[in-house]
């Protein structure tokens, strides 16, 4: 065997070997990224202080504390406002209520904290946007009457912050706090089934 056949079965046998090493490297990698594939990702769903959590976008105001979001899957949630009772679309402020809840979060995406449902099907929960409490932002605006019948429902952060958002805002007389006396709407409710 000459010096040049010598030398060029070497280079034969060191491409052999690259191209082998290269062809096991690349198994090696599509090897480990398949089992990657395979392993579940284990994503936490969000966690609130309520419990559970949906995320849709606001598709109807009905008043000042009832709204209805669209989930991802097209599904319509009727959610009703935690912690505060709006005036009734009749009652004085009714509304303005209602405006004042749709600048905030009409056609926007939201998250709903919750942990219960009413007796007419609605989601009872607090409504986030962008980090800010909406049920909050309707007392502070003089929109909605902390739900005092329903305060044992909140955490006792929340409880003590819509007590005073209330107290701040009938205290600046903003909103329905210009009245001198309004009228709860639980208590026009009642008044209006009284009266039927």
């Amino acid at each position: 065997m000459t010096f040049h056949q010598v030398r060029s079965r070497k280079i034969t046998l060191n491409r052999t070997a690259t191209l082998v090493g290269l062809l096991a490297l690349a198994v090696f990698c599509v090897c480990c990224s398949r089992s990657a594939e395979r392993k579940p990702t284990t994503t936490a769903p969000p966690v609130s202080q309520n419990g559970r959590v949906l995320t849709g976008r606001v598709v109807r105001v009905a008043d000042g504390d009832t709204v209805t979001i669209l989930d991802s899957n097209n599904a319509q949630h009727r959610i009703r406002l935690q912690g505060i009772d709006a005036p009734e679309s009749h009652q004085a402020f009714g509304m303005q209520s209602k405006q004042s809840l749709s600048q905030l979060i009409f056609d926007k995406d939201v998250t709903v904290e919750y942990d219960k449902t009413d007796r007419y099907g609605r989601i009872v929960g607090k409504i986030i946007l962008d980090g800010a409490d909406i049920d909050l932002e309707q007392i502070k605006a003089g929109m909605a009457w902390h739900y005092k019948d329903y305060e044992d429902e909140q955490t006792p952060a929340d409880r003590d912050l819509y007590a005073r958002a209330e107290d701040e805002a009938r205290n600046a007389r903003r909103g329905l706090w210009v009245d001198a006396n309004p009228i709860e709407p639980s208590e026009y409710r009642r008044d209006e089934r009284e009266r039927k």
